[in-house]
This record gives C-alpha cells, sequence and structure tokens, in this order.
C-alpha cells in the first residue's frame, strides 16, 4: 500500500513536471515567429519585445506582493520550476533579452539563426532530455545525452534552412550544444542566440 503510494506520488509529481516543461517550451519555441516579425517590421516589434519585457517584469515584482494579473501570473505559475517557487521567474526575461540583444547586434540572417537555436536548440532539449533522457552528463547537473543531441540536430536542421551551408551549420550547431550542456540555469536563454547569432554573421563573412 505505501510503495503504491510512494508510487502514485511520484507519477503525479513527473506527470506534473513534463505539464511545465511544455508549457516552458512552448514559449520558447514561439519566439521562433520572432524573425520573421522582425523581416516585416523591425523597429515595432522590438519596441513590442521591450514593452512586453517591461510588463512582465512588473507583473512578478506585483505577484510577489501577493497581486496577481490574469493570466500573465497564472501562466507563470503553470510554467514555473521548483527551483523558482516564491521567487522572480527569470526564465522570460532573459528569454526576451537573448532575443533582443541577438536582433539588435547582428543581421536578420545571423540573428534568425540565434533566435532559432534558442526557439529549437535549447527548447527540445529540455523537453526530450526529460522525457527520453536516459544517460546523464557528468558534472552538468541533470542533463542528458538526449538532450544534448536533440539540441546539436535542432540547431543543425534550423540553421541550415538559413545558411544552407552543412560544414557551417554543424560547428553552429555543435556550439548550441556547448552552450546548452552547461549548468547555466537561465542565462543560456541569453548565450546561445548571442553567441549563436555571432558566429553565424561571422561565418556569413567567410563563406
Amino acid at each position: 500500500m505505501a510503495l503504491n503510494l510512494k508510487g502514485g506520488i511520484a507519477l503525479k509529481q513527473y506527470r506534473n513536471s513534463i505539464l511545465k516543461e511544455l508549457v516552458r517550451k512552448s514559449i520558447h519555441m514561439c519566439s521562433s515567429f520572432i524573425p520573421f516579425f522582425l523581416g516585416i517590421a523591425y523597429v515595432p516589434v522590438i519596441v513590442i519585445l521591450c514593452a512586453l519585457l517591461i510588463f512582465y517584469c512588473v507583473s512578478e515584482l506585483l505577484r510577489l506582493k501577493g497581486v496577481e494579473l490574469p493570466v500573465v501570473a497564472k501562466i507563470t505559475a503553470v510554467a514555473a520550476r521548483k527551483r523558482d517557487e516564491n521567487k522572480f521567474v527569470l526564465g522570460p526575461v532573459t528569454l526576451v533579452i537573448g532575443i533582443i540583444m541577438s536582433a539588435l547586434l547582428w543581421n536578420l540572417p545571423a540573428a534568425s539563426i540565434g533566435i532559432y537555436a534558442l526557439a529549437f536548440g535549447d527548447g527540445l532539449a529540455s523537453l526530450c532530455g526529460k522525457l527520453f533522457g536516459r544517460i546523464y552528463i557528468p558534472f552538468t547537473h541533470g542533463k542528458t545525452a538526449a538532450g544534448s543531441l536533440t539540441c546539436f540536430f535542432a540547431v543543425f536542421i534550423s540553421s541550415f534552412c538559413v545558411c544552407r551551408n552543412a560544414a557551417v551549420s554543424f560547428f553552429l550547431s555543435l556550439s548550441a550544444m556547448i552552450i546548452e550542456v552547461n549548468p547555466m540555469a537561465d542565462l543560456d536563454n541569453v548565450f546561445i542566440p548571442v553567441v549563436i547569432g555571432a558566429l553565424a554573421q561571422f561565418f556569413q563573412g567567410c563563406i
């Protein structure tokens, strides 16, 4: 009876963690639409992203004071990891900052590759790692081989769709995988699009 109860609790916790990861990574993957909108209206999109960032920060500060804004607070509560409980949830902030920095620093094709690396590489890596990860990589705080390989192939495919160069895509995907496997908490949301975007722009000048 006790074993069944423990097993039921563990299963419920696992399902809850998968649900949270699905919500979080769905937000990640929605950022893949940003390059399309940047190509249509660059300045308005940057302004909207900045406004959303400010709005979210205000919402989080109010939530910590017990004042919850509808929808935003609910999504945050559903998507928050255990480490974020009763804290300012930093993930969406670093996500938007990474996208804005990549868009401001690099040309559109390079920024697109960086944003796609964040959306698909980092987004799918964590989800697939939780669902299929069995082999854990030492000294990475729980990162899995399945997650890292998913990151590699997701970045390779998305970057190749933009640059049409297999060698460059291979190097970019390898670089993204190395960044993703490092235990940087939410800071990989900044490092992945900015660094991969920088490398993509560098290789554009070399091709």
